[in-house]
């Protein structure tokens, strides 16, 4: 087959999602050395990881009417090259204050790439959902990688230098992305951006019954993800006892899985349809928390974080369900409204998790997520029995 440009759009959107995920991925496996040096608390840290998924949310909005203002490719470039540059400042932090800064300034600047990634891939393929599950594997390869990465420069080297390598990989991602992505048009280049914050325009966006309805869906898979990419590792090393080595492979595996989730799980909701991969997503997840906590041997972890990885596939079923309800004109900054919603109420799940372990344990921590997927399930489940149209 020819390579055309639009393989060149998909394949460096990727690649910038993947240096997006690095940064923020690249503080899980180090939590516990963070602990430690700091000298905080594992609620305390997770309200750091919820300041920067919040910061993450926030910037959705933002992001999608800075495209339409200035074009995808600035925004996208941002976002890859303030990644490496945010790493950089986190791993110098001498005191937990900046350490907490640095993270909610990872979370911002990553948080421009997504929203307009997306919508630039829905302008450009027909099969959004297949194009939206190979884009999403940039932050899966990064799942892989990073775990594993961090904690064998950070057993070596200390958790500031292998927080600091985020930089090796966004530096050489922005250049290649500055070079090979052509200047995308902006949408409204004359249009001043305080026009574009309207706040009954947003009302109206996001209480159209079907957009409501998905957000729901949206705020618990992504609460349930921030939950365990946050506190995966840790649980593993607490709750089983693992070593940091070998909650890193697992933490691994789970990528894994997701990578190849993500591909799969589009291409099943091109076929059947949104809402019964959706729905077989959270019953999956449900079924791998499940296992994971009262499961010690490494064969049902290893299934465990298999079925997780399939369910934390969900985003590329839900993204096709969001913008079937948007008009071409709605669909950057209306994308980046609902992704805002959803990740501002859904950055609780790091510091709600990371209370609940604190003060119940681990299994009450984790178990909480699996209950949540499993309502999901449940609202999906009715929605198409009762044919309430949601």
């Amino acid at each position: 087959m020819k390579w055309r440009y639009r393989e060149t759009v998909l394949a460096l959107c990727t690649l910038a999602f993947f240096v997006t995920m690095v940064g923020r991925l690249a503080v899980s496996p180090v939590l516990p050395l963070v602990v430690e040096t700091f000298a905080v608390s594992n609620a305390v840290v997770g309200l750091a990881l919820t300041g920067m998924w919040l910061a993450y949310g926030l910037a959705q909005y933002p992001s999608g009417i800075l495209a339409d203002r200035y074009g995808e490719r600035r925004v996208i470039l941002v976002a890859v090259g303030g990644s490496a540059v945010a790493a950089v400042v986190l791993s110098f932090a001498p005191v937990f204050a900046l350490f907490f800064f640095g993270t909610v300034l990872l979370g911002a600047v990553a948080g421009l790439h997504y929203s307009v990634a997306t919508t630039l891939l829905a302008r450009t393929y027909d099969n959004v959902g297949t194009a939206i599950g190979i884009h999403n594997t940039g932050a899966t390869v990064a799942g892989l990688l990073t775990p594993v990465a961090v904690a064998w420069i950070a057993t070596r080297f200390g958790w500031r230098v292998a927080v600091a390598t985020v930089a090796i990989v966004g530096v050489p991602a922005a250049v290649l992305f500055a070079r090979r992505i052509r200047p995308t048009p902006p949408r409204r280049p004359d249009t001043p951006l305080r026009d574009r914050v309207q706040f009954s325009v947003a009302r109206d966006i996001v209480t159209r019954p079907p957009i409501a309805f998905t957000l729901a869906i949206a705020v618990v898979g992504e609460f349930t993800w921030q939950g365990i990419a946050s506190f995966l590792p840790t649980f593993l090393i607490a709750h089983h006892g693992l070593s940091t080595t070998a909650a890193g492979a697992f933490f691994s595996a789970y990528f894994v899985s997701q990578g190849v989730g993500q591909v799969g799980v589009g291409a099943v909701s091109d076929w059947i349809g949104r809402d019964r991969t959706l729905a077989g997503c959270m019953i999956v997840g449900t079924l791998g928390i499940a296992t994971a906590v009262t499961q010690s041997s490494w064969a049902a972890l290893l299934a465990a974080m298999v079925a997780l990885g399939v369910s934390m596939s969900f985003g590329a079923a839900l993204m096709p369900r969001f913008l079937r309800e948007f008009s071409t004109e709605e669909e950057n900054a209306g994308f980046g409204l609902v992704r805002t919603v959803y990740m501002m109420i859904a950055s609780l799940g790091s510091v709600v998790v990371g209370a609940l372990a604190d003060l119940f344990g681990w299994a009450v921590a984790f178990g909480v997520l699996g209950a949540l997927l499993a309502a999901t399930f449940c609202a999906l489940a009715l929605n198409r029995a009762l044919r309430l149209g949601y």
